[in-house]
């Protein structure tokens, strides 16, 4: 039989991929991936269609992004955002341009600063992490419109038209009795769905049974599976009932079914033909009373190619058949994810209150670097994966205000990361490009203070000359006890100053913070 019969013969139940969304309904989306508010994160605005001459004004006030499944939403209402809106507009074909216009929100693509940049079609379908303010990321993505809204998580962390499209077809079967075959790349989430389906069947209060049949030596699987009567190999001087027996009323769980020896694929096909096992050394049918979930990450096509897997056990597992979709194919679900798996290990180390804003000034918890990065990622081990990085990183910065990534580990990810869009190319000749930005670690006392006092204290326009955000400013001010500021001047300093400037006001002014209109959180504070 050619490989073609046999894909042929594996679409039993088969249902449209989530990916199987024809393209032309998909339109412009953002996604909140990181916000100093981490209960944002996965907040989502659909933007529509984006013909000629129509934008999306993105400011600090408006517009709204929504939370899952919710009606309700709040614009991003960060005060380091500027009022002065980013637009977001239909460029030349299906292009889509991104403008900071004369707004003060710097943008930034993996920390490379532009003004304005276009977008192909396809680089916005695989997601691209747009940075603002050195603070917030928004994933602009595509998205079908008119999704139906969250009514039930089932468990499952993610809002994505992927996710959703499984949440759906859980529903669709939950109060059937026909076996499941949950197919998916390893760390994909395959038993969560199959919990999904007891937790949420007839059967939910029976037993859920779950074994990985690539664990089980081969020479006991079968007794594992359907039990042994007594005398029936070395050792057995009893009876000893199976995992099947062990899930009667409920659900059993085989996951890496394709690993199944041949004598266990023969007794589980004459299970799920007639509904009856014999245990090992047994010659009268048992009647069994379970729900089969089978899963897998092999290709069994191939298997049933090379005499390793029966076709017609496939045909029997496949009564109905759920995909599951790669991380990378749902990166509207990475950010949620991250701050999930963060919630339960800083619950663990007691440290929950990181994700909890209480200085609308301070620096973020997550740095929108990692962010981006999290989301270009190309997440071969999929959420197992996501959740051994999330508890890596989580651990390595115990104690600390602001996360940080191994140096090793970003480089690692960076390797097989999707690339950022090429270098931006001015959308207006008339544009400059923007500098570099600097580490806020570069910046020596002597040039803050210069920067400050130049800007006459003036916290933005001396970010921008020292080519850093203006919330690190904040840092290296308490970095540097000679910085002056308002809360460390004296009366005398203020004399002094007034005498050494001729009674100059807007000379002293410029040398000293009291009177500038920004001088740190303390002068915000008053």
């Amino acid at each position: 039989m050619g490989k073609r019969a046999i894909d042929d013969i594996s679409t039993a139940g088969h249902r449209p991929r989530p990916r199987d969304v024809p393209s032309d309904r998909a339109v412009p989306a953002l996604t909140i991936v990181a916000h100093p508010d981490a209960g944002r994160v996965g907040h989502t605005l659909l933007a529509g269609p984006l013909p000629p001459g129509r934008e999306i004004l993105i400011s600090r006030v408006a517009p709204d992004f929504h939370p899952p499944g919710s009606a309700l939403g709040a614009p991003l209402a960060d005060v380091f955002l500027s009022r002065t809106p980013v637009r977001i507009r239909a460029g030349e074909g299906e292009c889509i341009q991104v403008i900071s216009g004369q707004g003060s929100t710097a943008l930034a693509l993996g920390g490379r600063p532009f003004r304005e940049i276009e977008l192909s079609r396809e680089q916005v379908a695989a997601g691209v992490p747009i940075e603002l303010a050195d603070r917030i990321v928004l994933l602009l993505h595509l998205r079908p419109p008119g999704a139906r809204p969250i009514t039930d998580s089932m468990g499952m962390v993610g809002d994505s038209p992927q996710l959703c499209a499984v949440r759906e077809a859980i529903t669709a079967i939950v109060d059937l009795s026909v076996p499941v075959l949950v197919r998916g790349e390893t760390g994909t989430g395959k038993e969560l769905v199959a919990r999904a389906v007891h937790r949420n069947s007839p059967r939910r209060e029976g037993p859920f049974v779950s074994v990985n049949l690539g664990a089980l030596p081969r020479e006991l699987a079968a007794a594992e599976l359907f039990g042994a009567q007594k005398g029936a190999f070395t050792g057995a001087t009893r009876d000893r009932p199976g995992l099947f027996e062990a899930a009667r009323g409920g659900t059993l769980f085989l996951d890496e079914v394709g690993e199944a020896p041949p004598e266990v694929q023969v007794m589980l096909l004459r299970v799920l033909e007639s509904g009856e096992m014999s245990p090992v050394g047994g010659h009268a049918p048992m009647k069994t009373d379970v729900r089969l979930i089978a899963a897998t990450d092999a290709h069994l096509e191939d298997l049933i190619r090379d005499g390793r897997f029966r076709a017609p056990l496939l045909h029997r597992l496949s009564g109905y058949l759920l995909r599951l979709p790669p991380l990378r194919d749902r990166r509207e679900d990475i950010g949620p994810l991250f701050h999930h798996f963060a919630r339960e290990d800083l619950a663990a180390v007691g440290q929950t209150h990181r994700l909890l804003p209480t200085d609308p000034y301070a620096d973020a918890w997550m740095p929108v670097q990692l962010a981006s990065l999290l989301v270009r990622y190309s997440w071969p081990g999929n959420i197992r994966e996501l959740r051994n990085v999330t508890r890596q990183i989580v651990i390595d910065n115990r104690g600390r205000d602001r996360l940080r990534i191994d140096p090793r580990l970003a480089a690692e990810m960076e390797a097989s990361a999707l690339p950022l869009p090429e270098e931006p190319a001015s959308l207006n000749t008339a544009s400059a490009p923007l500098p570099a930005r600097r580490r806020s670690t570069e910046v020596t006392e002597e040039e803050l203070i210069a920067a400050l006092r130049e800007h006459r204290w003036d916290l933005k326009p001396a970010a921008d000359a020292l080519r850093i955000p203006r919330s690190s400013i904040y840092d290296l001010v308490a970095r540097f006890p000679g910085v002056p500021t308002a809360g460390r001047l004296t009366a005398e300093d203020l004399a002094r100053c007034h005498r050494e400037c001729g009674g100059d006001l807007d000379a002293a002014r410029a040398r000293s913070p009291s009177a500038s209109r920004s001088s740190g959180r303390e002068a915000r504070a008053k």
